[in-house]
């Protein structure tokens, strides 16, 4: 399960929005071994595509060397889909290379009429993608 701040959830939820109609990604870290979400990171997406996210590769080093110099690591990893539901694509799969991480996907598309975007979290190991709740704190 992913248990999340409400302030977390409202950043990840207002950069996807601000991006849209491009793919909005990111990153929130927090403490090594503690699988506590605590510092948001926006991050560009190189790609600037409604379909396609990537993070800059030059941002992602000094991003990962930030971490490392914080003793954090990364908690989620989210990206948001524009025009579909908020579940990983075979890319995303693909791609996904932090095994401990909680892959997060926003949906900025009313797919479900619940709402104009979906707030869904998933685990992404070697390929095999398990849907997992979401817990908000206040």
């Amino acid at each position: 399960m992913l248990t999340l701040t409400q302030a977390l959830y409202d950043q990840i939820v207002a950069h996807a929005r601000a991006d849209h109609p491009d793919e909005a990604c990111g990153v929130v870290a927090g403490p090594v071994g503690t699988g506590r979400p605590e510092r948001f990171i926006p991050m560009l997406n190189a790609a600037r595509s409604p379909t396609f996210y990537e993070f800059d590769s030059g941002d992602l080093l000094k991003l990962y060397r930030e971490m490392d110099d914080r003793d954090e690591e990364p908690v989620i990893i989210y990206h948001s889909h524009t025009a579909t539901e908020a579940h990983p694509s075979r890319t995303d799969i693909t791609y996904a290379n932090e095994p401990g991480a909680h892959y997060v996907l926003v949906s900025t598309a009313d797919t479900d009429d619940a709402g104009p975007f979906q707030f869904r979290s998933f685990r992404i190991v070697e390929g095999a993608v398990s849907e997992e709740e979401v817990q908000v704190t206040p």
